[in-house]
């Protein structure tokens, strides 16, 4: 099918949104907030007031929807991106040092560069390859300093490769390590197992790359999931019910994490304050169970 659909002014926009039933009071405001966020990108936060049109043609609004509950939605969903970024900067900072430290502590400076230390050594050469573009291209001092006195080897220790390298190559890196022994040893520090710091560093290097490029997330439903743990037993108990493909188990995983690295940090209560302060913003929809707020997860 070839693509035909007619780019539409501004105040196009706002008249075929008239039409389909929503409310604009201030169409000054509409229009300010349609030419600095996008029809597009706002489309996302308005696909929850929307139900089937009674003429079979395009959808159309529940009764009352206002231009203003979209933005409120849209603006929850940007202070929510911003809070969930902030905690994984931490979380990042840590792994990223408890795995640096390891691998120099266990295997010297540029052991984590030997094929021998991997399971799948096609992966560990593409990372290696991967690593080399991100490291020539850095403009950091101690980058431009190796790459000026050093030629071999051509990539830093692993202490520099950590702060040049993305959150998802180092979770490659981290998963594709050959002995459980050394998956083990990163992970202790966070008293989870192995298993369950592999899948949660996936998932929340997807998750940073949402927040990142400043895409949807309060109902994103996400295709690479983290494993539930089994231990601590808090963290089974407070993700019991709650629906795994939605954010509710990586908000509750990132305030377990948190707490380790950052004692006293008021993360959680930010958050709880967040959701409070926009009804609009359905807990379900991020996969909270019904009865979280009695949980002791989120007492706060």
């Amino acid at each position: 099918m070839k693509f035909e659909k007619p780019a539409v002014s501004v105040p196009d926009q706002i008249e075929l949104l008239k039409r389909r039933g929503m409310i604009v009071g201030d169409e000054a405001q509409a229009q300010h907030y349609l030419n600095f966020i996008s029809y597009y990108r706002l489309r996302a936060y308005w696909l929850p007031f929307e139900v089937p049109a009674a003429n079979n043609g395009d959808h159309a609004f529940r009764d009352g929807t206002t231009f203003e509950d979209v933005l409120t939605l849209y603006i929850f969903d940007r202070e929510l991106r911003l809070l969930v970024l902030d905690a994984i900067e931490r979380v990042e900072v840590a792994l990223r040092a408890q795995w640096a430290h390891h691998m120099a502590m266990s295997h010297g400076p540029h052991g984590y560069l030997e094929q021998g230390h991997y399971s799948v050594i096609r992966h560990h050469a593409k990372d290696v390859t991967d690593l080399e573009k991100e490291f020539n291209r850095s403009d950091d001092a101690f980058a431009i300093h190796y790459r000026d006195k050093y030629d071999s080897p051509k990539l830093p220790p692993v202490w520099m490769a950590a702060e040049v390298m993305s959150f998802g190559l180092l979770s490659k890196f981290y998963s594709n390590l050959k002995t459980r022994a050394d998956r083990k040893a990163i992970a202790d520090p966070f008293a989870l197992d192995e298993a369950v710091v592999t899948s949660f560093a996936h998932h929340i290097s997807t998750v940073r790359n949402i927040c990142a490029h400043h895409g949807r997330l309060w109902n994103k439903r996400f295709t690479v999931t983290m494993t539930v743990p089994k231990y601590p037993a808090k963290l089974p108990v407070a993700m019991r019910d709650a629906d795994p493909r939605y954010l509710h188990n990586t908000l509750v995983m990132l305030d377990y994490l948190l707490a380790l690295i950052a004692p006293g940090n008021e993360w959680k209560k930010r958050l709880v304050a967040l959701i409070d302060g926009c009804p609009l913003a359905d807990p379900s929809s991020m996969g909270f169970p019904a009865d979280w707020r009695t949980r002791a997860v989120w007492k706060v």
